[in-house]
């Protein structure tokens, strides 16, 4: 009898999270890295609401920034470019030499830029009309 593959959209957390564990122990046993670490940070407004916030991870000497949002009341007042550098400073004390982030051309690809990364490879048609491009900014010590 052949396996059944089951779409589980109601358990992607679970799956989500019982993927990530596997693909670390294997990541970390092939490449000798056991020091990943997730982080998260956010800023709040006056009565406590997130108005931007970032998470991703570091591993192995680079860190990943994979969300990074501002809310539309508060963009165009630095809280992105805080967020980037407080995950950069992050990453430098967490011994890495690098910083890589992905953003789509409806996105804030001018924003990285700006802010020194600069683009590694493009994805045309990601989604469909757009191309997802992934940056690299490479941190030194100041």
């Amino acid at each position: 009898m052949e396996p059944r593959v089951e779409f589980i959209s109601d358990q992607f957390a679970n799956i989500d999270a019982f993927l990530e564990d596997r693909i670390y122990e294997f990541n970390a046993a092939a490449t000798g890295f056991f020091d990943a670490e997730e982080y998260a940070a956010a800023i709040r407004d006056s009565n406590g609401r997130i108005i931007a916030a970032v998470s991703g991870f570091t591993w192995g000497g680079c860190c990943q920034i994979d969300k990074l949002w501002v809310d539309q009341s508060a963009r165009r007042q630095r809280m992105g470019s805080l967020l980037v550098q407080a995950v950069e400073a992050h990453a430098l004390g967490k011994g890495c030499a690098q910083v890589i982030l992905s953003s789509h051309t409806f996105q804030a690809p001018d924003f990285y830029r700006r802010l020194g990364y600069v683009e590694q490879a493009r994805i045309a048609g990601y989604p469909m009309g757009h191309s997802d491009i992934h940056f690299k900014k490479l941190l030194t010590r100041r």
